[in-house]
């Protein structure tokens, strides 16, 4: 289980928001979504939690773990 709480990365009218997970306003509005994926990064990596990458239309298109994971991959 994760430490932090997920970060979401979704579009927002003004471009790209980073949004922590349950909460009703963005973290930080970016006018790229690159931008906003940095800055997502770095926050999951700072609370060791996950990184969830939203497309245009809102569905996650790419999720990145930065947590300890119970299963690690095998190779």
């Amino acid at each position: 289980m994760s430490k932090g709480k997920n970060q979401h990365i979704v579009p927002h009218p003004e471009g790209w928001a980073v949004k922590s997970e349950g909460a009703t306003k963005a973290t930080k509005i970016f006018h790229t979504q690159q931008e906003a994926i940095e800055k997502g990064r770095e926050i999951a990596i700072n609370q060791q939690s996950e990184l969830l990458i939203h497309n245009r239309e809102g569905q996650i298109r790419e999720r990145n773990s930065y947590g300890n994971d119970p299963h690690p991959p095998k190779g």
